[in-house]
C-alpha cells in the first residue's frame, strides 16, 4: 500500500514527504528526550575503579600506630570509626560516662564478628605504653568497660567538651588477630600491611619491587561495612617517589586523582581535570623562644617583628593568594574565632621602626640595630629555624627582607623536617622557628598554648606561660555551654594577641585534583589529609536516571 502511494507521488512530492518525516521524527525524539529528562533525575550508579596517586610509602596501615600520610589514607578506607559502628550512644548528666550500643551483626572484613570486646581491646592497646601509639595522649585517663557483646562504656576522669570528635577518630582494631601479640611487637605484624578492617573497603593486595618499594595497593568494596555502601567497586593507590613521576602518571591517565598539590604543580597538568579547594584548620607561624635570645623578652620587639611583615603580600608571593592570612591561634573556619580582636592588625614598617627607636634600639651605619644592656652591646639579630620545604623556605626569604628593612638581621637555619623535630623541637633549641600547627575541627588549642605543654612532646613551641590563659584553656575543655565557651576562647585570643608570643602567618588551602569522571566529592573542610575520604561512599564514576 505504502510503496504504491509513494510511486504515485512526483519527485518533488516525495522529497517534501521525506523532509516532513525527518522533521516529525526529530520532533518526536526531541520532545521524548525532553519529557524523559524532566521526568527523571540523574543518580549515582555502582561500578568502576578509582586510582589515586601518592608520594609516600605504606608502612603500617594500622590507625593505632601509623604516623605517615600514606598509612592514614589507606586506614581511613579500611577501618570504620566508632560512631559508624554504633547504633546509638549517650552521655550521663555529668558527661563522664558514655554508653554505646553497637549495631547488630557487625563483622570484620574476614567475616568474623565485631563486638564490644574489640572496642575495649583497642582502647587498652592505645593506652599500653609499649605500643607507643600517637593516640595515647588523646585517650589517656579514659577507661573502657564491657557490658555485653554489643554494649560498652567509656569512663572519663573529667568531662571533655569535644569528646565526640575523639570518637569520630577512634578506629576499632580486630582483637582476634592482635590479642596474642605482645604490644611491643604489634608494629612487626604482617597485618599492618595486610589489614583486616571494618571500613567501606577491604584489603586485596599490593605489589612490591625487589628493593622493597611498594608500587601499588589494592582495595575492594567491603560487603560487611556497617555504613553507607560506596558506589565505586575498587579503590587503588599507586605510589611514587617524586612529584615529576606522579604528574606524568596523571597526564598519562594512569591515575585518577591526587591530593596536596601546589598551584605550580596543578599548572603542569595537561588533561582536563577538576580542582577541589578544601580548608584545613591548620596554620603556619613563627614561634619565639625568649630563653635563647634576650631581645625577644621585649614585647615591643616581638610586636615590631609582626608589624614589619606584609602578610597579604606574603600569601600572594608564595601561594598566588591561595592561602588565608591568619592573625591568631584559632583559624576563621572554626567555632570560637573572634574576628573583632584582629581588626587593628596591619602591616606598618614605620610603626615597627618607631617601636624599636622608642626602646633604644639604634640603627647603625651597617643597617643593624643595637643597644647597650648593662655593660654588653646587644645586636638585634636572630636565627630562624626553617624546615626544608619549598614554600617554607620561600616564606623565610620574604620575612628576612621585611625584617632587614627595619634594621633586624636574620639568618636562616634550614633543616630537613625530621631534623627539625629531633634537633630543634625536642630540645626547644631555636630562637625563632617557622612551623605548622594542625588543629582539629574544634577550638581545643590546649596542647599548643597551655604552659604544661612547653616541653616536648607538648606543642607549645612559643614556650608561652600565662596562668590566666591556662585557666581559660582548662575551662574550654570541660565547658559544654556554647556561650561561655566562646567567651573564654575570645579572652584567650585577646591575651595571646596582646602578648605576641608568636607571629601567625597563613593557612594554606588544600587542593585535590581529579579527572572529570569523579563525582560526589563535596568536602569543604577537613581536619587532616586523610579526612578527604570521610564521604567516600558518595564518590561515584557512573550515573543512571530514574523517575522523580
Amino acid at each position: 500500500m505504502i510503496p504504491r502511494i509513494l510511486k504515485s507521488l512526483s519527485k518533488s512530492e516525495r522529497q517534501l514527504l521525506v523532509g516532513v518525516s525527518i522533521i516529525f521524527v526529530t520532533a518526536v525524539l526531541f520532545w521524548g528526550t525532553l519529557i524523559f529528562y524532566k521526568g527523571t533525575s540523574e543518580k549515582p550508579a555502582s561500578g568502576g575503579t578509582y586510582t589515586e596517586g601518592v608520594i609516600d610509602q605504606p608502612i603500617a596501615v594500622n590507625p593505632l600506630i601509623s604516623t605517615n600520610e600514606a598509612d592514614r589514607d589507606i586506614a581511613q578506607l579500611v577501618f570504620a570509626d566508632l560512631l559508624t559502628l554504633s547504633e546509638k550512644y549517650e552521655a550521663n548528666a555529668d558527661k563522664k560516662i558514655w554508653t554505646f550500643d553497637l549495631k547488630p551483626d557487625l563483622k570484620w572484613s574476614d567475616g568474623k564478628p565485631l563486638t564490644a570486646n574489640d572496642v575495649i581491646f583497642t582502647l587498652e592497646v592505645i593506652l599500653d605504653t609499649d605500643t607507643r601509639s600517637p593516640l595515647y595522649q588523646t585517650w589517656q585517663g579514659v577507661v573502657g568497660e564491657r557490658v555485653s557483646e554489643r554494649q560498652f562504656r567509656f569512663l572519663l576522669k573529667t568531662p571533655y567538651a569535644f569528646f565526640e570528635d575523639n570518637l569520630r577518630n577512634f578506629k576499632v582494631m580486630p582483637r582476634h588477630l592482635f590479642e596474642n601479640i605482645p604490644t611491643a611487637n604489634i608494629a612487626l605484624s604482617s597485618y599492618n600491611l595486610e589489614p583486616v578492617g571494618s571500613g567501606p573497603y577491604k584489603f586485596v593486595g599490593y605489589n612490591k619491587r625487589k628493593d622493597g618499594f611498594i608500587t601499588d595497593y589494592r582495595l575492594t568494596r567491603n560487603p560487611h561495612y556497617a555504613g553507607d555502601k560506596p558506589f565505586i567497586d575498587d579503590f587503588n593507590f599507586k605510589f611514587f617517589s617524586n612529584k615529576e613521576d606522579l604528574l606524568a602518571a596523571f597526564n598519562n591517565k594512569e591515575i585518577d586523582g591526587v591530593g596536596g598539590l601546589g598551584l605550580n604543580d596543578i599548572a603542569k597538568i595537561k588533561i582536563t581535570n577538576t580542582v577541589y579547594k578544601i580548608t584545613i584548620p591548620a596554620y603556619y607561624s613563627i614561634s619565639f623562644n625568649p630563653s635563647l635570645n634576650e631581645a625577644l623578652k621585649e614585647k615591643e620587639v616581638r610586636q615590631a617583628l609582626t608589624l614589619a611583615i606584609d602578610k597579604s603580600g606574603l600569601v600572594k608571593t608564595v601561594f598566588d593568594s591561595q592561602a588565608m592570612v591568619i592573625h591568631g591561634p584559632i583559624v576563621p573556619a572554626l567555632t570560637g574565632y573572634d574576628p573583632a580582636i584582629y581588626e587593628q592588625e596591619r602591616f606598618s614598617p614605620e610603626e615597627a621602626k618607631k617601636l624599636l627607636d622608642d626602646r633604644g634600639w639604634v640603627l647603625g651605619a651597617d643597617g643593624m640595630r643595637s643597644k647597650s644592656v648593662g655593660s654588653k652591646k646587644v645586636v638585634l639579630q636572630f636565627e630562624l629555624t626553617v624546615p626544608q620545604v619549598e614554600f617554607l623556605t620561600a616564606t623565610a626569604d620574604f620575612l628576612k627582607t621585611g625584617w632587614e628593612a627595619i634594621g633586624v638581621k636574620v639568618t636562616t637555619n634550614v633543616m630537613r623536617p625530621s631534623e627539625v623535630i629531633s634537633n630543634a623541637i625536642k630540645t626547644r633549641n631555636y630562637q625563632l622557628i617557622l612551623f605548622g600547627t594542625i588543629l582539629k575541627t574544634n577550638p581545643d588549642i590546649f596542647s599548643f598554648w597551655h604552659s604544661s605543654e612547653r616541653f616536648y612532646p607538648g606543642g607549645n613551641l612559643a614556650t608561652f606561660n600565662n596562668k590566666t590563659v591556662d585557666g581559660l584553656l582548662e575551662s574550654v575543655k570541660s565547658d559544654f555551654n556554647a556561650t561561655t565557651s566562646a567567651q573564654s576562647l575570645s579572652k584567650i585570643q585577646q591575651i595571646i594577641n596582646d602578648e605576641r608570643p608568636a607571629i601567625f602567618l597563613y593557612s594554606p588551602s588544600y587542593f585535590y585534583v581529579a579527572n572529570r569522571k569523579l563525582n560526589g566529592f563535596d568536602q569543604k573542610i577537613i581536619a587532616t589529609r586523610a579526612d578527604r575520604f570521610d564521604n567516600v561512599a558518595k564518590w561515584h564514576l557512573k550515573t543512571t536516571r530514574s523517575l522523580k
